[in-house]
């Protein structure tokens, strides 16, 4: 899904908006909203990540898309917020520094191989979103995470170890590997 500008302005604004009314401790009104119609039926994926003077401060998503993207949206902006266990949850004052970024994911694509360097050689071409799933263990890292962990091995092996598996379990070629990309608004 392509988003224009308009698309993109809403979804920062209603995100902002949910993280500020959640600190206010009052109800967000969406039937006040003119909600894009694009971003009203298709249930997508949406990665909302926040960043407070450059830090990382709360990052969350769906494996799977489970409801509209603008409802994706505003869900993923208050637990990145305030939900994340990795994270305190964001105080007036850290919201008044903190800057959204949010990534849309498209529809993940099964990735089957053989060999693991069919793998590794595709991966470090592509540079593509990874979700890796087995048994009930999965995990995913955003196309981004490529900028911290540029070889292939190291991404798989780091993406294994956040899925609760053994960092070399990619190269048994047991797992499901699925791939996609973002389009990144900020």
């Amino acid at each position: 899904m392509r988003l224009n500008e308009k698309e993109k302005g809403f979804l920062l604004k209603i995100a902002k908006e949910a993280i500020l009314t959640k600190l206010e401790g009052r109800a967000m009104n969406i039937e006040s909203m003119m909600i894009p119609p694009n971003l009203m039926h298709e249930k997508q994926r949406a990665f909302v990540a926040l960043r407070v003077d450059e830090k990382l401060h709360g990052y969350i998503d769906h494996i799977l898309p489970v409801k509209s993207l603008y409802r994706d949206v505003i869900e993923n902006a208050q637990v990145a917020a305030f939900s994340d266990p990795r994270f305190e949850p964001l105080s007036r004052d850290e919201f008044k520094r903190a800057k959204i970024e949010i990534s849309i994911l498209t529809h993940p694509k099964k990735f089957d191989y053989i060999l693991p360097y069919e793998l590794t050689e595709f991966l470090e071409k592509e540079k593509p979103g990874v979700i890796i799933s087995k048994d009930r263990n999965s995990a995913t890292f955003l196309p981004q995470v490529w900028e911290e962990l540029p070889e292939p091995e190291d991404f798989l092996a780091h993406l294994c170890l956040k899925a609760g598996l053994q960092a070399d379990r990619w190269a048994k070629g047991d797992l499901k590997i699925e791939i996609y990309q973002v389009e990144k608004i900020s």
